[in-house]
């Protein structure tokens, strides 16, 4: 299917561009129909899989399954929720609040938080087709990782107190939650699927639109020199560079391929990604109704030390 696809971006960027697949202009036109049309066939198909998952999943029995779980336990089961559980980055908040309010410890919440974003099911799908099962699948896991570890700090400093007084006596009325039966089931999948992929295009042509530039036009030389796996700074770096975007992570993919195929390390790409989906500025500010700087600082502390981490770990197996 794919191949048939780049067959005719191929040929729409000769006889209706007038381009050379040769030339760099041609190449770079052609990198963007090609990375537009797998990107999109692929979350679309990946969010539409997960989406009939979720009309069998509640936030009540999210709920209840953590509160049947203890310690560490608890934060893995929170973390391994948190990858098949698409919340976008609006729903932080009321989905914090609704966990304080059912007592599940601070930690066990951070825990989900930390992951969900990190370890996109659809993008795992993008990621798995584009970089192989072997990257995907060391993601996936050190998000799983980064999401317990960093609760687990998290709960045992004890942070409550940093958390605004009114989310504990905050008690959501919220509407029943729908349930689906039968075919219910595949039109909240489809429904869900073009909503979701609609409110991502922007970020996915534009991630496209800036990895196509890197590969056309981005210096090799530069880029393979600064963020290769020789310059031991180029990890903190590229994390620091992915907190100021605000993107999702299929969006932020196109970015990565085009910076790997450039020279720059696997681990140094992942932290940028990383870090651009779980450290968001706009993401931060949102959490900051619910809880104080003290906590938030903490937070990215530990997640930023712990993509660090992993990108120095991608560097040194990949």
């Amino acid at each position: 299917m794919f191949k048939s696809l780049d067959a005719l971006w191929a040929k729409l960027v000769e006889n209706v561009f007038g381009l050379s697949l040769e030339s760099r202009a041609g190449e770079v036109v052609w990198y963007f129909f090609h990375a537009a049309s797998t990107i999109i066939i692929l979350l679309g198909v990946g969010i539409y899989i997960i989406s009939v998952i979720r009309t069998f999943i509640s936030i009540e029995k999210i709920k209840r399954f953590i509160e049947n779980h203890e310690g560490p336990k608890s934060n893995l089961m929170a973390s391994l929720l948190g990858i098949v559980t698409p919340f976008c980055s609006c729903s932080s908040v009321p989905i914090f609040i609704g966990f304080i309010e059912a007592g599940i410890p601070t930690g066990v919440v951070f825990s989900f938080l930390i992951t969900s974003p990190i370890v996109n099911e659809a993008a795992f799908v993008i990621l798995m087709t584009i970089f192989g099962w072997k990257i995907a699948v060391i993601y996936a896991v050190s998000g799983v990782v980064i999401g317990v570890v960093g609760g687990l700090l998290i709960g045992k400093l004890k942070m409550e107190r940093y958390i605004e007084e009114y989310v504990f006596k905050m008690h959501i009325e919220g509407k029943a939650e729908p349930v689906y039966r039968g075919r219910e089931r595949f039109s909240y999948a489809w429904r869900e699927s073009v909503d979701i992929v609609k409110k991502l295009l922007p970020y996915i042509v534009v991630g496209i639109g800036i990895g196509a530039f890197i590969h056309g036009w981005a210096p090799t030389d530069l880029l393979s020199r600064y963020g290769g796996k020789g310059n031991i700074l180029a990890v903190p770096a590229a994390t620091l560079l992915g907190i100021p975007l605000y993107t999702d992570a299929a969006g932020i993919i196109p970015i990565a391929e085009a910076l790997i195929a450039k020279g720059v390390g696997v681990g140094t790409t992942m932290s940028f990604m990383m870090a651009a989906v779980a450290l968001s500025l706009p993401e931060m500010l949102l959490l900051k109704k619910v809880i104080k700087p003290q906590l938030i600082g903490v937070f990215v502390g530990i997640v930023a030390v712990g993509i660090v981490g992993v990108g120095y770990l991608f560097n040194a197996i990949v």
